[in-house]
């Protein structure tokens, strides 16, 4: 004899001879109004999971499954400078594998990108991107500026470029990103150095231009070949003509007319002479792993979209996922 319960999210069936049978459902038709300690099991994880008032989690003693995922992770870009300022290095970029366990709360940090200057200060370097157990990606360097002790670009996930009057580049972070350009000489229009991409070198400033930002690399992991992290193009005074931020996404230079790096692409701004100089791009964190696998349960309200047979989280600012 067997006792049937029946609901919205399917049945489940007590028998003495073949024990109990739980209500199924999958990932995309779970219980919309579930009450806490409401349980199932979940067909496209192939999973036991329990409601536990706010989310669905792993029942206690289910099998972990490692789950595959690619990621790319990008920090926060610098801000370019001012009285003849540099462009603001890349954040910092990361992509590879990982292995996911199953039932794990994962964090996602996006850096911000550095804030723009409308003084002559070194510009401002962009904060650090991480996930859960991956390597930190590093801010980007913010650019120097023509004043004193400030010549040089920071270092960072990309080196911020150089002032003119032998300001050198910022250093780069092994395995994320690329060098800053140096500054020019120091006659009129003192081109300056553009800030080094994950993908190039910063360009040095010389004659009358400054220097390029560094090109910044190409990822496919949504789906569609994107460029991020690229540098910031170098500043110059009157008479001269701005560095061009890399990729098109990194901000360009010039004497008075700067731009900021794009958003959510860990990209330096463009340095200058005078007013604003451009802010650094803030950064991003993309996940992507087997639809079949995919919970659902994200905090942070990233974009999730699939290609193929996966699903691509995107954290443009900070959140977690639960395998």
């Amino acid at each position: 004899m067997a006792l049937i319960l029946t609901g919205s999210s399917g049945a489940s069936t007590l028998d003495s001879s073949t024990g109990l049978a739980v209500a199924t459902w999958t990932t995309a038709t779970r219980p919309t109004s579930p009450v806490t300690g409401q349980m199932g099991y979940n067909t496209t994880t192939g999973l036991m999971e329990v409601y536990n008032g706010s989310a669905w989690t792993l029942v206690a003693n289910t099998t972990l499954v490692p789950i595959t995922a690619s990621y790319l992770i990008v920090a926060g870009g610098g801000s370019g400078g001012l009285n003849n300022g540099g462009g603001g290095g890349a954040g910092g970029l990361l992509t590879g594998t990982t292995t996911l366990t199953s039932g794990t709360t994962y964090t996602a940090t996006v850096g911000g990108g550095g804030a723009a200057i409308s003084s002559a200060v070194q510009g401002n370097s962009g904060s650090n991107s991480s996930f859960t157990g991956l390597t930190t990606a590093i801010g980007g360097g913010g650019a120097g500026s023509y004043v004193g002790g400030a010549n040089a670009g920071q270092s960072g996930g990309s080196g911020g470029g150089g002032s003119n009057n032998g300001g050198g580049g910022g250093s780069g972070t092994s395995g994320q990103g690329n060098a800053g350009g140096a500054g020019g000489p120091t006659s009129s229009p003192y081109p300056c150095g553009g800030g080094g991409g994950a993908g190039a070198v910063g360009s040095a400033g010389s004659g009358s231009n400054g220097g390029n930002g560094g090109a910044g690399s190409a990822s496919s992991i949504t789906g569609s070949s994107l460029y991020y992290a690229a540098g910031g193009g170098g500043g110059v005074s009157s008479g001269g003509t701005g560095g061009t931020g890399g990729s098109s996404i990194g901000g360009n230079g010039g004497v008075s007319s700067m731009t900021s790096g794009a958003i959510n692409t860990g990209s330096g701004g463009g340095g200058g002479n005078s007013g604003t100089s451009g802010a650094g791009g803030s950064g991003v964190i993309i996940i992507s792993l087997p639809t079949a696998l995919y919970t659902g349960t994200t905090t942070g309200s990233p974009t999730v979209t699939t290609s193929g047979s996966n699903t691509i989280i995107k954290f443009t600012a900070s959140g977690s996922y639960t395998a």
